[in-house]
Order: structure tokens, then C-alpha cells, then sequence
């Protein structure tokens, strides 16, 4: 059978993942009677409701007699490694692109990958219809784009399609009056647009794992195209390792794709994208022979990581309260196991009971924490810190590209801000009442921004930030947060009397009756200082009676503190304790007095 494989890319949330949901729709793969409304390509729990892809996906379609592999990418930097390595299991790509936002960060980083690769690209401009789409200037700024990336005239004569994913309506023109039923304008043009892969079935056998899975029962599974000639199940064949050694396995099981399902199959040749069983240890980049042609194919290249946390077991006393896996042990099993599918992710043991886990960026390791909070694990993770490279004796840091878009009214403070925390401005755009902005800013600068940056533009602000280089490292004091924190010299259950109390101090972080205890962050100040507070005293009762003391007291509601918000408000000092039903702020010294000695030998140094 004919084969075409082409795998959709996009910024964030522009919309791919619910393209590739209607074209499976609109692909008559279901039965009349079948529950399609709770299918998607974003399995995972989390991705549905972060409304986010982050593990690349592979489905494959059957149209006009044609067998189309369509691979889902995740749209996020941190996980830009596997939309790297994935252009060299294609042909072609789909750039998604929506029809208000245009061209964004995520846009520029995975055309630039695509391009390096040199598959032919597709333009696809979704959302058409939103009140606010400008499809003409949004084709503009892609058109520019193309340019700027050096894409030669050959890329440049792309095609066009304008679809609304949600209605699953598409047409060749911009006008929302020309929209028709059914998404099948996109594959008719991946059929005339995109070649068929290149290989040959008769050649020797040459495959490379561009991505991994995990499986209890199998191991490690390797997911990629193969390159030339047929492999099947139960045969012997050679791994060419990424140190230069062979090692002779045998492929336990071959799977294939269909719809949403990855299923068994007994043989595949060149062109099919398939995932292998056989090897404990197979990694991203090597590749798989014929016993008798060891040809190695050139190695794959993986992103290093620029983040890095130390995860320790929970040391807090209210250990073991709402977890069930609290051991060292475990925590080390349980990153071991994701070391397995995410080759992105470093983990070194640093003591008995902590480990430095590195990887692409704060989602990438907020989602595998949330992931063990979900698993019943317990821990404790330190600020994120990132890594510094020295490179012939001189250090080097990551370093961003940020796209902002503010109103008007809150760009001097956005600026300012930016300035201070090592922020470089590249180019400034106004539309509308809105500005955008791009800046060239030290990855470190970013930890504990976007807290600052929803409060200075009132919520209204959008982000958007993509690893850009390494560069010189300078020497900025950045990262801190400047305010000080509220911090329980008790242990017991906060009261509303002790709060009312405080409020004058500050925010804050917890609301009456919830347990506190000795060194937990219960706020935070409105100075710079960190403050002692007791949050457990009640008021003291007497059988004297004022007119109106005892009117009820309002609270303020208390500021809620996700795991997103925790990690990027953290100072060096402090710690995030993660258990399945609560996330807490604590400072890394618990008891009171020894905190005040360790900060005033600190301050004399």
C-alpha cells in the first residue's frame, strides 16, 4: 500500500490535536453506532486538562487507497527534543497556525526544525472562525516568517487551507462564507503535496528509534520509521549502539498504527512507522540491522536539559498523612522508570534521601511531578535552578526568546521588569490596544515571572517563551522573589482570630481550621522580611461583654497555591512539599530560632 507520513505542528493550543480528532472523524473509521465524542489524541489525564499535547502521538488513516501516518506533536519547548527528532520520521508537515494569534514563538522553534530537515511544508490556518480572525495578515506574517528561516522557493510555494477544527469545516479560501463540511481538504493535499517516503523494501534493513515508550510487561519500546528493506517478528537482528558496539536481539513484538489504536503486527517494510519490543535497553538514535549489514545510520541528535530540582523524600511532620509512597527508595524507582520513555531527563542521586532531577524547562518537570502526585508519591522539590555550562573555562546559561502581548496601559511596567531581570528588547509591535513584544532574556531571569507578570498586567497578559542558546553567563543578581514571607512559629490549626490579625501583614496562603506547622509558609508579607507569625492563637475569652465586639469577622479568601505557582515563587531557602491532596510551601530550616541564626550568619557573610 501507498504510504504518506506527515506530522502536524503548531504553538500551543492553536489547535492541532483537535484537527487530527476531526480528520479521524471525518475518515469514516468508526461505526455509525460508535461513541466518538470522548476520543482524542491527548489521552493522558493531565493533557486534557492543561488542554496541551505532551507526549507525541501516532495515528494512521486509510484514504483513497493511500495509507497516511499523521504524528501529533507536543507544542510546548520544553518538549521541542521529540518534535526535532520526529522530522526525520516524515515526508512533510502540517503547520497549524491560528487565524487571530498568527505567527508565535512555538511557530518560529518547529518550522525551523522542520526546515533543517527539509520536509515539505503545508499551511493549515485554523480558527477561522473567530470574531477576531485576520487569516490575510496572519498568511503575511507566515509568508515572512518562511523568509526569515531561509526557506528556499521550492517550501515557499505552499499550499493553503483555512479550517475551523472545532466545526470540522475547511476550505482553499479565506472567506468564512467559502467553509464546507469535512476536514478531507487536508488530505487531499497531503496525497498531492507531500512524497511518499523514500526507501527501499528490498535493501537491507535500517531502523531508528526517534522516540521511546515504556512497558511493564516488554520494556522499552522504540518508536520510528524504517528507513530500508522488511523486519519482522521473531527475527534476529543487530543493535548498533550509540558507543559504536553491536549487541543481537530478537524483536519480540512489531506494532503498528490504526486510528487511535497502536496494534500487533507481523511484518513492516520501508516507510511504515511502527514501534519494536525486544530490547531492555534500546535508546533514541541507534539503530537496528540485519544481522549480516551492520549500516548504521547517522546519530539522532538529543536536547540537553537547562533546568534542574532536587526531589527528596517529605521531611515535614506531616509525613505519610495522605500518600502512600514516601521512601527514597521508591522516588528513585519511580524517576529511574521515566528515565526509560524520556530521554530528555537526567537523574543523579545527590544523598540517600534526594535526588537532582534535570530537564527542558518547568512544565516538563511540574508535569512529571504532578504525575507521582497523582501515583500516591510524597516529596519534597527545591527551587528550579538552571544549568550552567562552562565551555573552555567560561560559563555559559540558557537563554530564552519571550513573546509578550500586553495592553497598552501595562507595557512600561513590563519593560521595566524585563530590564531589570537581564531582558534584552529585539522588536516591539502595536495592534489594536495591544502591544507585543520580543526579548532575548537569560532563562534564570524567566523562574518566579509569570506570577509578577499576571499581577502587572492584570491577568491580561499572554507568554510565550522557547529555549534560544547558550550564552556568556552574567553576572545579574536575578531569580529572588524580592517580597518576604509569613512564616508559622506554631503547630496546630490556623484560627480565624490569628488571621483576621494578619491580614494587615499580608497575603495569605491558608484559611481557618487547616493544619499548620513550625516553618510552613502560611503567607506572604508585604515587606521584603520574612516574619514569625502565629497563625494557631485563639482569642482569649473572659465573661466581660462590649457592644459590638463580637461582630463576625470577614476574611479575606485566601491566595491558592498550585504547583506552577509554588515552583516558580520558591526562594533558595525554601521548599515545596507534594503529597496526593496538598501542595504547602515550607522553608528548608523548620524550627524558628535556628532559621534566624542561619540568616544572620548568612547576612554577616
Amino acid at each position: 500500500m501507498e504510504k504518506r507520513n506527515v506530522a502536524i505542528i503548531a504553538h500551543v493550543d492553536h489547535g492541532k490535536t483537535k484537527l487530527v480528532d476531526g480528520i479521524l472523524k471525518n475518515s469514516n473509521m468508526f461505526r455509525e453506532n460508535e461513541d466518538t465524542s470522548n476520543l482524542s489524541m491527548d489521552s493522558n489525564a493531565i493533557e486534557r486538562e492543561r488542554g496541551i499535547t505532551i507526549l507525541a502521538k501516532t495515528t494512521a488513516i486509510d484514504y483513497k487507497g493511500i495509507r497516511i501516518n499523521i504524528l501529533d506533536t507536543p507544542g510546548h519547548a520544553d518538549f521541542g527534543g521529540e518534535v526535532e527528532r520526529i522530522m526525520n520520521m516524515v515526508d512533510g508537515v502540517i503547520l497549524v497556525v491560528d487565524a487571530y494569534e498568527g505567527a508565535m514563538p512555538q511557530t518560529r522553534f518547529v518550522l525551523k526544525k522542520a526546515f533543517e530537515a527539509k520536509v515539505k511544508p503545508i499551511v493549515v490556518i485554523n480558527k477561522i472562525d473567530k470574531e477576531a480572525a485576520r487569516p490575510k495578515e496572519v498568511l503575511d506574517e507566515i509568508l515572512d516568517l518562511f523568509i526569515e528561516l531561509g526557506a528556499d522557493e521550492e517550501l515557499l510555494d505552499f499550499k493553503t487551507i483555512y479550517t475551523s477544527a472545532l466545526n470540522r469545516t475547511s476550505s482553499y479560501d479565506a472567506e468564512i462564507d467559502s467553509q464546507t463540511e469535512g476536514l478531507t481538504k487536508i488530505l487531499d493535499t497531503i496525497i498531492e503535496e507531500i512524497p511518499a517516503p523514500t526507501g527501499d523494501a528490498n535493501a537491507p534493513l535500517q531502523f531508528q528509534p526517534a522516540l521511546l515508550d515504556y512497558n511493564e510487561f516488554v520494556g522499552r519500546i522504540g518508536i520510528g520509521r524504517v528507513q530500508n528493506g522488511k523486519i519482522k517478528t521473531g527475527e534476529m537482528v543487530t543493535c548498533c549502539r550509540l558507543d559504536g558496539t553491536t549487541k543481537q536481539f530478537r524483536i519480540q513484538k512489531l506494532f503498528g498504527y490504526y486510528g487511535y489504536n497502536r496494534i500487533e503486527i507481523e511484518e513492516a517494510e520501508a516507510g511504515d512507522i511502527i514501534a519494536i519490543a525486544g530490547l531492555a535497553d534500546i535508546s533514541v538514535g541507534e539503530t537496528i540491522c540485519n544481522n549480516d549489514n551492520i549500516l548504521p545510520l547517522p546519530l539522532l541528535h538529543i536536547d540537553e536539559p537547562t533546568l534542574q530540582m532536587t526531589f527528596g523524600s517529605n521531611s515535614s511532620p506531616m509525613v505519610g498523612r495522605d500518600g502512600k509512597i514516601v521512601t527514597a527508595r521508591k522516588i528513585e524507582e519511580r524517576l529511574m522508570r521515566e528515565t526509560q520513555r524520556d530521554v530528555s531527563l537526567r537523574v543523579e542521586q545527590v544523598s540517600n534521601e534526594s535526588f537532582l532531577v534535570s530537564g527542558r524547562g518547568e512544565l516538563h518537570l511540574g508535569i512529571l511531578i504532578e504525575n507521582m502526585r497523582r501515583e500516591g508519591f510524597e516529596l519534597e522539590v527545591s527551587k528550579p535552578q538552571v544549568i550552567i555550562k562552562e565551555i573552555d573555562g567560561v560559563k555559559y546559561e540558557p537563554y530564552e526568546e519571550l513573546q509578550i502581548e500586553v495592553p497598552e496601559e501595562s507595557v512600561g511596567n513590563v519593560i521595566e521588569q524585563l530590564g531589570i531581570r537581564g531582558g534584552k528588547m529585539e522588536n516591539m509591535t502595536n495592534f489594536e490596544n495591544q502591544v507585543r513584544l520580543l526579548y532575548t532574556i537569560p532563562s534564570r531571569g524567566l523562574i518566579g515571572f509569570s506570577t509578577d507578570f499576571m499581577t502587572l498586567t492584570k491577568g491580561y497578559g499572554i507568554m510565550n517563551h522557547t529555549f534560544k542558546e547558550f550564552l556568556p553567563y552574567e553576572n545579574i543578581d536575578i531569580g529572588e522573589r524580592k517580597l518576604g514571607v509569613l512564616v508559622s512559629m506554631e503547630n496546630g490549626n490556623a484560627t480565624a482570630y490569628s488571621i483576621g490579625n494578619l491580614e494587615d501583614r499580608g497575603i495569605m496562603f491558608i484559611a481557618p481550621g487547616e493544619e499548620v506547622y513550625e516553618g510552613m509558609v502560611v503567607g506572604e508579607c508585604n515587606r521584603e522580611n520574612d516574619l514569625a507569625v502565629n497563625v494557631v492563637k485563639g482569642k482569649q475569652l473572659t465573661n466581660t461583654r462590649a457592644a459590638g465586639s463580637d461582630h463576625t469577622v470577614v476574611l479575606k479568601r485566601p491566595r491558592p497555591i498550585s504547583l506552577e505557582y509554588a515552583m516558580d515563587y520558591i526562594n533558595s531557602d525554601e521548599l515545596i512539599e507534594i503529597t496526593p491532596n496538598n501542595i504547602r510551601i515550607r522553608k528548608k530550616i523548620l524550627n524558628t530560632e535556628e532559621r534566624k541564626k542561619f540568616d544572620a550568619r548568612n547576612k554577616n557573610n
